[in-house]
């Protein structure tokens, strides 16, 4: 199915019968798209006086291209046009990153679109996403705007990565996305595939066929003979993207930010209002700013984090709605659904809390902003990021501890605190007579000291006047 939404790649919502997410009995049918998180939005409409690109052959001959690829109808059509428009011998990846759907029939798929056995890769990579990519993000409590956990921005250097690696394994000399003209994501893949291989030729369909509408595509489905299921020749009401972090759905019924976001787009969360009465309390333990154990039980990093986002789903946290700038240059408004993701984001303050001394956490927060800022645009292989994360990681050289949590009703709330590298002293702090010696007095003359430029403006301004 082709969501009529004009937003970037987008896919499907989690599968009731995945093993490690279950979403909400409400859930829409799933949708058809691109692997590792990736959905095709429909066509942008073509300014009426540019006739559209594509019409005739590519002048740049490619002779194999590595497709991002998830074996729905989107992808399909990406797959057949390749081959028929550049002559080329394509290359399927499809990556498993928690999406919650099955991805062996992608495989099925692309052997009757002709795809050679030995060039069909399918790879499981949610240990790999979370521990190397998930993890390190929220070390720095990265927050896009402040307020977005960059579910979909943090995929996307992964699927480019594994990209083009493949095309180095099999010699191809192209890599092709189905991000449209309009979203975040032709970006943020293309400038992971440029960072990793400076010459690398890219095809982005959606920016060069004349495939304009929606009738177009599912003629050109049927012309070559492409499956399209009764279920994909209607269209939904809006998209989505998925992967172990996040749920993000965009377009269509969700476009207008005066209106509230129907029930029925709720994948991976209970409403707050369904959530149960009584709490839950759970403690998250974190070693050098990594949750590894919950409740005592250590985990692998993806598996923690489905733990987390069933705990997340059935007390209702997580959902964010949210109008964002895109880095292309326009607003767009999104239902974000981080269950998991945000019961660590608060964990991981908690801790850090006290742990970190409080130059570095101020620090740390000033340099937030922009770190966020650049995974979103798609800079996560850039010198500077990395520049950041050096800094960030070696913050978290004593971030080790337990955090307890109170999950109740859509809210993730720190309610205690410990680690052996404490820097908080009960003795120190306490109102009454305590233990460390601490001289009231001295608090005189680091006020004064303080005040000395105040006061000096405070008499010029008083001159002034006069």
């Amino acid at each position: 199915m082709v969501c009529a939404a004009p937003s970037c790649c987008r896919s499907k919502p989690l599968s009731a019968n995945h093993p490690r997410q279950k979403p909400h009995p409400a859930a829409p049918a799933a949708i058809s798209g691109l692997p590792n998180g990736g959905w095709q939005a429909s066509p942008p409409t073509t300014h009426p006086a540019r006739k559209p690109a594509m019409s005739q052959k590519p002048t740049t001959p490619v002779k194999r291209v590595v497709l991002a690829y998830s074996g729905g109808l989107d992808t399909s059509i990406i797959l057949k046009w390749l081959q028929t428009t550049y002559g080329c011998e394509v290359v399927t990846f499809t990556a498993d990153l928690g999406q919650g759907e099955e991805l062996e029939p992608a495989r099925a798929k692309a052997l009757l679109l002709g795809i050679k056995p030995e060039h069909i890769f399918i790879e499981d990579v949610r240990e790999e996403f979370v521990r190397d990519y998930v993890f390190p993000m929220f070390r720095a409590n990265a927050q896009y705007e402040g307020l977005y956990l960059l579910g979909t921005s943090i995929a996307r250097p992964l699927i480019s990565k594994k990209q083009i690696e493949i095309a180095r394994k099999v010699g191809a000399d192209a890599v092709a996305h189905g991000a449209t003209g309009k979203g975040n994501d032709q970006v943020r893949f293309e400038l992971g595939y440029y960072a990793l291989e400076p010459d690398i030729k890219v095809i982005a369909p959606w920016r060069e066929w004349d495939l304009t509408s929606r009738t177009a595509l599912l003629d050109f489905a049927e012309k070559n003979q492409i499956p399209i299921a009764k279920d994909k020749r209607g269209e939904a009401p809006f998209s989505t993207d998925a992967n172990l972090l996040h749920v993000s759905s965009e377009g269509k019924v969700l476009e207008d930010p005066s209106q509230d976001v129907p029930d029925y787009v709720f994948s991976r969360t209970l409403s707050p209002e369904q959530a149960p009465d009584k709490a839950t309390f759970i403690e998250i333990a974190f070693e050098n700013g990594d949750a590894v154990a919950v409740d005592g039980v250590a985990m692998s990093p993806a598996t923690l984090l489905a733990h987390l986002n069933k705990l997340g789903h059935d007390n209702g946290i997580g959902r964010l709605d949210l109008v964002e700038n895109r880095f292309v240059g326009m607003k767009s408004r999104g239902m974000y659904e981080t269950p998991g993701g945000t019961i660590l984001y608060f964990a991981h303050r908690g801790i850090e809390s006290i742990t970190l001394d409080r130059g570095a956490a101020h620090l740390k927060d000033e340099l937030m902003p922009k770190y966020a800022e650049l995974i979103y645009n798609g800079f996560w292989f850039s010198p500077e990021r990395e520049m950041l994360q050096a800094l960030i990681d070696k913050s978290q050289t004593h971030v080790s501890g337990t955090v307890r949590m109170k999950l109740y009703k859509g809210n993730a709330t720190v309610v205690g605190r410990t680690s052996p590298n404490s820097l908080y002293d009960q003795e120190l702090v306490t109102f009454e007579e305590g233990a460390v010696a601490y001289d009231h007095r001295d608090a005189a003359g680091f006020i004064k000291l303080n005040a000395l430029r105040l006061r000096t403006l405070a008499r010029r301004d008083q001159r002034a006047k006069r």
